[in-house]
């Protein structure tokens, strides 16, 4: 009998329950669970996990999809933890920094190897981090590596600058302001090491420690990495034309110089011995090791990858480093994922086998679920229509908030919105509970700039913080809530900003005037709203146009653009008022976020800059200790938003669905799973229940793995203090 596939299985019983599952939407539910609910034979997770994988090669797609896929197959140097998604302890058992916060040194677990019994050593690391930087594979994520000392310069394919004499010249030779050049006192700069000089192998070593022993010996690598930043220029002549009109010394270095490619070797990741693996990067970022855990930095098989070329990722040649292999990958239909037997911790993988579906339409997706046909869907899948049925069944409807915000951008140095106080009224007047009752949205109202629930440490310190600073501004507690809406508020600030108010209305609402022929008119021609091309998207603008037509009497114009034209317009700032925006966190970490305004050339798309904010979050990046880093965030975070140069409107929930009986799987705020966590539990006595309380919930199995994972990290930290304190006796 030939075998039925996944995605006519969908569609044979798509068929079957649709008709009498709309009949049931319309009624009360009656069943504890929603469909049928019982626990497969064995270890084996069905899960929809969103579109088709682009590749199956870590370092390619940049989807949420893919890395749920990706996630089972690769291993890293950290893994995240199921439930906050920080770094525990995977491949490297421990790690140290530097003093400056501008190095790491990672300690690999002896005994590691990939799925065909090859050991995974640091090289591997090396090579992994060279390769996704490689302009050649032109990873579309490769910018996440560009905190590695030449990463990005690498992967733009610039070039060092070489002078007559064998030396090369300095960032701060030609740039005084030069981000991350190093101090004058270094006077290592006349060093003649060549670039491009293979160092797997230090050229020159002392007795180098085992694995755990902090005392790392220097290398010759080490030695070069470490001198002041090089200047690195691009290789097209447009670009350098450029360079050099705007900088006369880069002009004259260049003519009087020889420009040197920058190879993978230069880069700042180094293989001290097969289980030490360090990592130089540009300035401190205490929250890289959060990033390890994406798919762009899981380590990948080299000799798989150079036999095979680009068909290394097909299951006859796949080699993988993760708790699973590749059994099967029948595209748009299925991807199955079996336990490897020579994954480091695999005594401690429960689940046997997992079959991914790729898959969009939430109507089938939910029709499978209640059929039993599927344990799991991913994020964002429980239609709008369907959700006052669905939230009903408390053991398995997961609404959490995720690392994902959405906002307005506002042009800030184009009148009339350069002022602040005009900028607060907008924010003022959207009321953003009824923005997210009109989206049917599972979402947060938000006011920050950081989503609301995804950091919850950095919440608790950020609370104490803007308590001290509204004190000092003179704003209570009630006032700073009260702007998710406040209408009365928004027109006095017109008001006290000099525009004439027309009429004012008992609720607090107002009519400002636009009669140019009336003093102090309001420009709204010179404010419209900007949106890429989306159904949705208009809808919002149009709701956000209506807010303020209802609350201010002021009808800003909309302005449609086509994706591609949209981006463009938004980063130029080549707009008037406002231009929607939405950001999702690379890493668990309220930087990810805050860093959208660093720099004079940020991200914000808003033409905002203050170099105090840019000395705030340097120094915050400085700061080793967690607690007091969070505290220094918080008070950029207050300095930025009190600005105002965007409209936060709401964090975006989680909004998914699982099976009772799928343990170790938690709503975590990027929605990704370790999947050696999961497991298929068989006693419904023990199965997930009032699951709005899962993220505070013990699962004592899944408890056990982490403590013992992280006791290497936390072990290491008692050591590494003991030693300090024995240091500072004996001195």
């Amino acid at each position: 009998m030939a075998q039925i596939s996944f995605k006519q299985l969908r569609v044979v019983l798509g068929l079957i329950i649709l008709s009498s599952f709309l009949a049931s939407c319309s009624t009360q539910a009656t069943s504890k669970y929603f469909g049928r609910t019982k626990a497969p034979e064995g270890q084996v997770l069905r899960y929809v996990s969103g579109s088709e994988p682009e590749s199956l090669d870590p370092q390619v797609p940049t989807g949420q999809p893919e890395a749920r896929v990706l996630m089972a197959f690769y291993d890293s140097l950290v893994e995240y933890h199921p439930k906050t998604m920080e770094p525990i302890p995977s491949l490297a058992e421990s790690w140290e920094p530097s003093k400056d916060g501008t190095e790491y040194t990672f300690y690999l677990r002896k005994g590691a190897t990939f799925s065909n019994g090859e050991p995974i050593t640091a090289k591997d690391f090396v090579y992994t981090f060279r390769r996704g930087l490689s302009p050649e594979l032109a990873a579309q994520n490769a910018y996440l590596a560009y905190y590695i000392k030449y990463g990005e310069a690498y992967n733009s394919g610039k070039l060092f600058v070489k002078k007559p004499d064998g030396t090369f010249v300095l960032e701060k030779d030609v740039n005084t302001e030069s981000k991350g050049a190093a101090p004058e006192a270094e006077k290592s700069a006349t060093r003649t090491i060549e670039p491009g000089v293979p160092v797997e192998k230090p050229l020159e070593t002392e007795e180098i420690a085992e694995s755990g022993d902090t005392t790392v010996a220097e290398t010759e690598f080490h030695k070069y990495i470490n001198e002041p930043e090089r200047l690195t220029v691009p290789a097209d002549e447009k670009s350098q034309k450029a360079l050099f009109e705007k900088n006369p010394k880069i002009k004259a270095a260049v003519e009087s110089g020889e420009l040197v490619p920058i190879k993978g070797e230069d880069i700042g990741v180094e293989a001290i011995n097969d289980y030490t693996f360090r990592m130089k990067l540009i300035q401190p970022a205490p929250f890289f090791i959060g990033l390890l855990g994406h798919q762009f930095f899981r380590v990948v098989h080299q000799g798989t990858i150079e036999k095979f070329g680009k068909d290394w990722t097909k299951p006859e040649n796949i080699v993988t480093s993760g708790a699973f292999e590749l059994a099967a990958h029948n595209p748009y239909d299925e991807v199955i994922a079996v336990k490897n037997p020579n994954y480091w911790d695999a005594a401690n993988v429960r689940l046997e086998r997992i079959e991914f579906y790729p898959l969009e339409e939430a109507t089938t997706m939910m029709n499978l679920y209640k059929s039993g046909a599927i344990d799991a869907t991913y994020n964002h899948t429980v239609p709008a229509g369907w959700k006052d049925i669905v939230k009903q069944y408390k053991d398995e409807y997961l609404n959490f908030p995720e690392v994902s915000i959405e906002y307005y951008t506002i042009a800030v140095n184009k009148p009339p919105m350069d002022d602040v106080e005009i900028r607060r009224a907008f924010s003022l007047a959207v009321n953003r509970e009824a923005l997210i009752t009109f989206r049917k949205s599972a979402s947060l109202p938000l006011i920050n700039f950081t989503p609301d629930g995804a950091f919850p440490k950095y919440e608790e310190v950020r609370e104490r913080v803007y308590d001290e600073l509204l004190k000092k501004e003179g704003i209570t507690r009630e006032e700073w809530q009260a702007q998710t809406f406040n209408a009365k508020r928004a027109c006095g600030l017109f008001e006290e900003a000099g525009y004439k108010i027309r009429e004012k209305k008992p609720d607090g609402r107002c009519i400002i005037e636009t009669d140019k022929s009336v003093k102090g008119y309001f420009p709204v021609e010179e404010v419209n709203i900007l949106y890429n091309t989306s159904e949705s998207n208009k809808a919002v603008a149009e709701f956000i146009q209506a807010q303020w037509k209802q609350n201010l009497g002021l009808t800003l114009p909309l302005n449609n653009q086509e994706w591609k034209t949209f981006l463009k317009v938004r980063k130029e700032v080549d707009y008037k008022g406002f231009g929607r925006a939405g950001w999702v966190g690379d890493y668990i970490d309220p930087f990810t976020f805050l860093n959208l305004f660093y720099g004079k050339n940020n991200d914000s798309s808003t033409g905002w800059h203050k170099p105090e904010y840019d000395k705030m979050l340097d120094s915050a990046n400085k700061e080793l200790d967690p607690t007091k880093r969070f505290e220094m965030l918080a008070a950029a975070e207050f300095f930025m938003i009190r600005d105002q140069p965007v409209i936060p409107f709401l964090t975006a929930e989680t909004n998914w669905i699982k099976k009772p009986y799928v343990k170790g799987f938690y709503p975590n705020p990027g929605t990704l799973h370790p999947w050696k966590f999961v497991y298929i539990e068989h006693d419904p006595n023990k199965w997930d229940t009032d699951v709005k309380n899962i993220m505070k919930i013990e699962d004592p199995w899944v408890e056990q793995q982490i403590s013992r994972l992280t006791k290497t990290q936390e072990d290491f930290k008692q050591s590494q203090e003991a030693q300090k304190q024995n240091t500072a006796k004996a001195e």
